[in-house]
């Protein structure tokens, strides 16, 4: 499934910080801003996994799990 995010960047510097808009907690920073993009890109795939095996293991009883869409 592909799902699309806002990704922001910004140069410090010698740096460029970069995080996703609609996620708090998903940032990052790179050399250059092909390495920002790539970091990026990894640390939302981690934070979407961690979050999702965190969520599996705290939920017992009946729970009702489905995709959401939402146009903005």
């Amino acid at each position: 499934m592909i799902q699309q995010f806002t990704a922001i960047y910004q140069k410090h510097g010698k740096w460029f910080s970069a995080w996703i808009e609609e996620i708090p907690g998903v940032n990052t920073q790179g050399r250059t801003l092909k390495e920002a993009k790539k970091n990026l890109k990894e640390a939302l795939s981690l934070v979407i996994e961690v979050n999702r095996a965190m969520s599996r293991k705290e939920i017992s009883g009946q729970i009702i799990r489905e995709p959401l869409k939402l146009s903005l």
